[in-house]
């Protein structure tokens, strides 16, 4: 396990995560701007629809680095398990 100067394993540093996330963030947003605004260009005519395919690439950029920055942290949200009983479903002729 690698440890830092301060002695604390690499994974409860949270400087180093914080700095990751924070550049994650920034160059997601900047690069998912990037391409909602060639795509608006590319797309649509009118001004308003333009910047809302950068606002669009914006939101899209910021959201994944959410999820993958609440991964670094372990605080995702639990994934959803549905529950299957394994008792068998009565047939329609044994009533």
């Amino acid at each position: 396990m690698v440890e830092d100067k301060a002695g604390f394993p690499e994974k409860y540093d949270l400087n180093a995560k914080w700095d990751a996330c924070v550049d994650l963030s920034l160059r997601r947003f900047v690069y998912s701007s990037f391409a909602g605004g060639i795509a608006g260009l590319l797309l649509f005519r009118s001004p308003v629809t333009r910047w809302a395919s950068v606002a669009f690439g914006a939101g899209v950029g910021i959201g994944s680095a959410y999820s993958e920055c609440a991964h670094k942290f372990n605080t995702s949200s639990p994934k959803f398990i549905p529950y299957v009983s394994e008792t068998p479903l009565p047939e329609a002729g044994d009533e």
